[in-house]
């Protein structure tokens, strides 16, 4: 049963799983359940989803009800006139603050500008040696995409060299690999907290919040951290 954050005569949003893709892709062909699918089920409705988060991603996933709300939906995240948020476990010490503004490149060679401001709002050192370092360091960071580039926050944290924990393909591998060993953990801990938005109908300043998945609170209580 998924999880509904939002709903109203238009807009439905969930909290979407790590691990669950939004809908059938050519790309995952392992996969056996799906967002869009899932959602049509539980509330006998036919939805449609108007942005996308990766799969290992967890948190808000908002759809439509209707094509006019879809089309208004996507056109508002396209112009970044919905503001995101989301939560992350990186390797290292991060500062306290920092802008990173660093431009991504599209399948197709194409560079695209990208921006992503972050804070800081916890860090942790474990007494477990990871590598030639005698202890193990983290920190739990909100970050807030600018633009809305493919993986723009998993390549932006690669390229600061403070990698999200569990990303497979930007990531560092021998930290998923000590993470899988150590704790059995193998999700990516990476959670779309907070949608903000003009709603395309009625004009209302919708802000919707999503609560962290029990991978994500499982290692922040790892890290000696509150629940954010």
């Amino acid at each position: 049963m998924l999880e509904i954050l939002y709903q109203d005569e238009n807009l439905i949003a969930i909290n979407k799983p790590h691990g669950l893709l939004v809908h059938r892709s050519s790309i995952a062909a392992d996969a056996s359940e799906f967002a869009l699918q899932m959602l049509r089920d539980q509330i006998d409705k036919k939805v449609n989803p108007t942005h996308r988060i990766d799969r290992k991603t967890g948190g808000v996933l908002l759809f439509a009800f209707d094509k006019p709300t879809e089309i208004a939906m996507q056109q508002a995240f396209m112009e970044n006139r919905v503001k995101k948020k989301y939560l992350a476990i990186l390797r290292g010490y991060t500062p306290d603050a920092e802008e990173i503004d660093y431009p991504l490149r599209k399948e197709n060679g194409t560079l695209q500008d990208a921006l992503t401001r972050y804070v800081t709002l916890q860090r942790a050192e474990l007494d477990i040696p990871f590598g030639q370092h005698p202890t193990s360091r983290y920190s739990l960071v909100e970050a807030a995409p600018e633009t809305g580039r493919m993986h723009q926050l998993r390549k932006h944290f690669a390229h600061i060299f403070h990698p999200i924990i569990g990303d497979r393909t930007h990531g560092c591998n021998k930290q998923n690999k000590f993470f899988k060993e150590t704790w059995e953990m193998e999700t990516m801990l990476l959670h779309a907290s907070q949608l903000r938005f003009k709603h395309p109908v009625t004009g209302a300043e919708i802000v919707i919040h999503a609560p962290l998945h029990n991978e994500f609170t499982r290692v922040m209580q790892l890290m000696g951290w509150a629940d954010k």
